[in-house]
């Protein structure tokens, strides 16, 4: 449901990867006021809102599916959606993150919290989340509605794109289908 404000109520989120697309976000710079008065965003690092809400009508989630709780957070946001965007090449195709699939969660590990340390080796598994076996695109995990490409996206392309949704209009994306 759009808030009572009639705003669209927006969510993001970042899994697995560097927290570029949303640096992308807040590129948009001055067209943020803007975007303000179309949207509530009700979840995400922009903001200090500690549990995901109900009733989202679009969830922008950035980042492979690389853990358990990367793979929860993607199936509750979807659940709590109207509309899921896979926000950029990470959470598009796995990119950067999915390396890891070449060689294993357990040699990562061990290279990580073993190898590459000189005092007290170990991994630490009750700070770290259990990784899945392989990195995973979102649409590997949930049902994804659009996809918005880029590493990051630009912020023209996610302001259009939050425009158009904001419209009640299918973003046209597929045109804009380049990597990288």
């Amino acid at each position: 449901a759009v808030s009572t404000n009639g705003k669209l109520r927006v969510a993001t989120i970042w899994l697995d990867g560097c927290s570029g697309c949303h640096m992308s976000f807040l590129d948009i710079d001055e067209n943020i006021a803007r975007i303000a008065n179309l949207v509530d965003i009700v979840y995400g690092p922009l903001v200090d809102f500690k549990e995901i809400p109900e009733n989202i009508d679009v969830a922008l989630i950035e980042g492979a599916v690389s853990n358990e709780e990367d793979r929860e957070h993607a199936l509750e946001l979807r659940a709590k959606s109207k509309l899921v965007v896979a926000f950029g090449d990470c959470a598009v195709t796995g990119n950067v993150p999915s390396m890891r699939n070449w060689c294993g969660a357990t040699a990562v590990l061990d290279r990580a919290y073993n190898e590459n340390v000189d005092e007290q080796p170990g991994v630490p598994y009750q700070v770290v989340p259990g990784l899945l076996p392989t990195v995973l695109p979102l649409k590997e995990v949930i049902k994804v509605d659009f996809h918005l490409p880029g590493c990051p996206p630009s912020a023209d392309l996610i302001l259009e794109t939050l425009k158009q949704l904001c419209a009640g209009r299918t973003p046209q994306l597929t045109s804009r289908f380049c990597f990288g």
